[in-house]
């Protein structure tokens, strides 16, 4: 392969600690300077790999410095908002993932954007945040697992979704737990799980999908930097991809229908409670009626001055509550 047009090094920046570059000549890499990485010859059996933070100034400056990068490229490189997508342009192919972010970082967001310019002997990515799946990759390359851009794209694929595998058949094992636990006295706490679950699967579905026709389509790009095992790989990243498309959409289903299932114990428990509010109270409606009847501070209430008068009212109130619990119970109104 020809030298790659030479860049005037970029002086006026500094690349931040998420940058770097490296070069692999016969399976070996080493680590270069940003300035210095396109004067590096670049033979058939090479590799550099230029990685840029996409919020330093740095990125801006040092991809405006590369001619060979198209500018439509470049744009899509530095692109604020982005999702998976695979991209021929010329001999080359613009290919974005999305992974885990580093579990240092604090961010609502758990997936993290890389957007890369593949060509044969080279790959630009940019990354706005940290990736948890570039060092994996880096280390990779430092023990000679990746010699070309079709090895670094099928490797770093193959971490990712190995990595959100785990995570999503974690989201299951939590929907598990909680339907296992379904009770109507933890209804509120449950339903806020459910929901918390079912933003996740639909969070990461968004994202999830689109990645499979992305390694789909760079799996069947005919590009001659990308080997028939790089391919078998990519397919197989894909097939996961499917795989968790797939749970996701069932876990989306499964936590639907427990929350309309919490929603029902609930409605059930506020209407048997309603229902034994409504008992006591017709229970002491007649009971009610006649002492106030019989309490009534007038002249004329019949027996006042007998002494026996007051248990007789007592046992007549008894009968009438016993009476008026026997009709619930002949008419199924309490049950045990």
């Amino acid at each position: 392969m020809a030298d790659a047009p030479s860049a005037a090094p970029v002086t006026n920046r500094v690349p931040g600690p998420m940058s770097f570059a490296y070069i692999v000549e016969d399976g070996v890499a080493r680590e270069v300077d940003h300035d210095r990485a396109h004067e590096q010859k670049r033979g058939r059996n090479s590799l550099l790999w230029v990685h840029l933070h996409g919020s330093d100034e740095f990125c801006d400056a040092w991809l405006a410095s590369v001619p060979d990068i198209p500018h439509s490229v470049r744009s899509a490189l530095t692109a604020t908002e982005t999702r998976p997508r695979c991209d021929a342009i010329d001999d080359g192919a613009l290919v974005n993932l999305r992974g885990l972010g580093d579990a240092r970082m604090d961010s609502a967001d758990p997936l993290v954007s890389i957007r890369m310019w593949l060509q044969r002997g080279r790959v630009v990515s940019v990354t706005r945040r940290a990736l948890s799946a570039i060092e994996p990759l880096r280390g990779d390359l430092s023990g000679g697992r990746v010699h070309d851009p079709g090895d670094l794209v099928a490797v770093l694929a193959t971490e990712i979704s190995t990595q959100l595998d785990s995570v999503i058949a974690e989201i299951g094992d939590k929907l598990d737990d909680t339907e296992s636990a379904l009770s109507a006295e933890r209804a509120f706490e449950m339903r806020r799980t459910t929901a918390k679950i079912r933003a996740q699967a639909i969070g990461f579905r968004r994202f999830v999908a689109p990645e499979r026709i992305a390694l789909r389509a760079l799996a069947e790009l005919p590009a001659s930097w990308i080997d028939d095992r790089d391919r078998v790989d990519l397919k197989d990243a894909a097939d996961r991809f499917a795989r968790m498309t797939e749970e996701l959409e069932a876990i989306r289903e499964r936590a639907a229908l427990m929350h309309e299932q919490l929603t029902d114990l609930r409605a059930e428990q506020i209407e048997g409670r309603t229902l034994l509010l409504s008992m006591v109270a017709l229970i002491f409606l007649p009971l009610t009626f006649i002492t106030g009847l019989i309490g009534m501070n007038v002249e004329g209430i019949p027996y006042a001055t007998e002494p026996w008068a007051f248990w007789a009212i007592v046992g007549f109130c008894v009968v009438t509550g016993g009476g008026v619990i026997a009709w619930f119970v002949r008419a199924h109104w309490l049950r045990r």
